[in-house]
């Protein structure tokens, strides 16, 4: 290692303004990191943060709490040029999701508790997509899921985020205290407003005029969150050791962050901006960009890569064939569908994404980036292949990526090695492989049937469905190179 820069944390001040739920690594190396600098740069002390895990994820609350919620992000340039933070802003870790004996709800009491504090004026959220349970298409509360119907159940003692939210501020409401800001920091479209149809839905459950109350009062700011944070290996750690840093609670992350958000806070906010947040008014354009072009190409990744045996992103986009392919799907099939403001170049920004994707400091792994496809795929490939083709265009590069994912949810790949198909839906599509079988014709229509994935006019669109089917032929009986190669073939 060449350039290692070594940064301490500010000292903790017990000062808790920020209510933070999911705490993951995505959470630990972007909106911690924002709050550290600022902390560091100001000496604002009002803004530390609780943070706490709703489903999962005990050990990693407990380890933290160890460590008095200390823990390093490595931020990578590159494999010689590292910036290692200690960050300490998180100064309290709770866990309200089921433990290892099977018990709901440790620490839920003293996190609603925190959220109803009034030194509480924002509550995060970084609980991945699934975590809103809310229909990927079409954005409705799923009221069958048993954690929702538990939430409806047992309002009290709530299990999910929109749940614990909906508590918080019922209890807010009652003892007439201002409703803190929900900023959501999710990679969906929209994710403010969609954060705020989950909340409102399970509260109109619950009470209608407090469904009301929060509809008219709460903000739901959105935003954009951009910065490569992979699982942590035990090639990461190692690295860590060789600079002196024996930490488990550590994060490794590229050099790059970005984060934009919507200026929509009543109870006040950090002054973010001279950390490099970009306050804006609208943020749907670069949450959009975002989506299509950096998240949609990961996903072209995962499930093309992974069916081939190829591990991380890097390995990926070490192949020329599939650097090509994301520069057509990014630049002639996800930029024709965004409006963004003047002056945005896209193809730079292209550019900048395959050199991030490149950065040989990373092992962001496929199998991480496929997880929870149903829940991703619909704001990262199939919204806008749906506007591409009522504009009159092609979209072969998200037709194979759809073919990919459809052979990848079969649970192996096309050397015959099995992988686990995490996601909520796996059970779906278990049966619909085993309905159908290697009858594509079939196959590939009943996935396209699937309305709480795809939009139904996609699915309706005969040219997209041939374009699938044909391309997971190719890509099943021939494999990836030739499906690949078959995209540049004259028709």
């Amino acid at each position: 290692m060449n350039d290692v820069k070594r940064i301490a944390a500010a000292a903790p001040t017990g000062r808790i303004g920020i209510v933070h739920l999911g705490l993951g690594a995505f959470h630990r190396a972007h909106q911690a990191v924002y709050l550290e600098r600022y902390r560091q740069r100001s000496g604002d002390g009002a803004w530390g943060v609780c943070s706490a895990n709703l489903r999962g994820g005990v050990a990693l609350v407990d380890a933290l709490r160890d460590a008095g919620c200390r823990y390093h992000v490595a931020e990578y340039a590159d494999s010689d040029t590292v910036t290692l933070r200690e960050i300490g802003v998180i100064e309290q870790a709770l866990f309200t999701g089921r433990d290892l004996a099977g018990e709901w709800g440790r620490d839920l009491a003293s996190l609603l508790a925190r959220m109803a504090s009034p030194e509480t004026r924002i509550v995060t959220l970084t609980v991945t997509e699934k975590g809103y349970f809310l229909s990927p298409a079409e954005g409705n509360l799923l009221r069958d899921d048993p954690l929702i119907a538990h939430d409806i159940d047992q309002p009290q003692a709530p299990r999910t985020a929109p749940g614990i939210l909906v508590e918080a501020l019922a209890r807010r409401r009652s003892a007439g205290v201002p409703p803190f800001t929900v900023l959501c920091c999710d990679n969906m479209p929209n994710n403010g407003q969609r954060t705020r149809a989950a909340v409102v839905q399970l509260a109109a459950c619950r009470d209608a005029e407090l469904a009301a109350w929060i509809e008219r009062e709460v903000a739901f700011p959105c935003s954009m969150v951009d910065r490569i944070v992979p699982a942590m290996t035990a090639a990461d750690f190692a690295r860590l050791a060789e600079l002196g840093v024996e930490d488990l609670n550590a994060v490794v992350g590229e050099a790059f962050s970005q984060w934009v958000v919507e200026d929509d806070f009543p109870l006040g906010r950090p002054d973010w901006e001279a950390e490099g947040v970009e306050m804006v008014t609208d943020v749907a354009p670069f949450e959009t960009m975002k989506l299509r072009m950096l998240n949609g190409s990961h996903s072209l990744l995962a499930y093309l890569g992974a069916l081939d045996d190829i591990e991380t992103v890097f390995d990926a986009v070490s192949r020329d064939d599939l650097v090509a392919l994301l520069r057509r799907y990014m630049l002639c099939e996800a930029e024709p569908t965004l409006a963004m403001p003047e002056g945005t170049d896209l193809v730079a920004y292209a550019d900048s994404l395959l050199v991030r994707f490149g950065n040989d400091s990373l092992r962001h792994r496929l199998q991480q980036i496929a997880m929870d496809g149903s829940q991703k795929l619909p704001q990262r490939w199939l919204h806008g292949a749906l506007a591409r083709l009522e504009a009159g265009g092609e979209v072969p590069c998200t037709a194979l990526g759809l073919a990919a994912w459809i052979r990848y949810t079969a649970g192996s790949n096309l050397h015959g090695n099995d992988h686990v198909v995490d996601d909520p839906m796996a059970g779906t599509f278990r049966l619909l492989h085993e309905t159908h079988g290697e009858n594509v014709e079939a196959l590939v229509p009943a996935f396209l049937e699937l309305d709480a994935v795809v939009p139904p006019a996609l699915a309706e669109h005969a040219g997209f469905t041939a374009a699938v089917v044909a391309a997971y032929c190719c890509l099943t009986t021939y494999g990836l190179a030739a499906a690949l190669a078959r995209l540049d073939a004259p028709t």
